[in-house]
């Protein structure tokens, strides 16, 4: 997708514990089109559909 996030260094292995630290892989897999999705609802929509194609 066009909107990776970027993991940072970190001294405390406490911080790779937090959410957004966790979710950054997950989000940064998402095909392009749930990401740039235009509205919550289209992107939930379009989540939904990329999940499913994945079992």
């Amino acid at each position: 997708n066009g909107s990776k996030l970027e993991e940072g260094r970190f001294r405390l292995d406490i911080r790779k514990k937090f959410f957004t630290i966790r979710m950054m892989k997950h989000w940064n897999r998402l095909p392009k089109e749930v990401v740039e999705a235009p509205s919550l609802e289209y992107f939930k929509a379009r989540l939904d559909v990329a999940l499913s194609n994945l079992i």
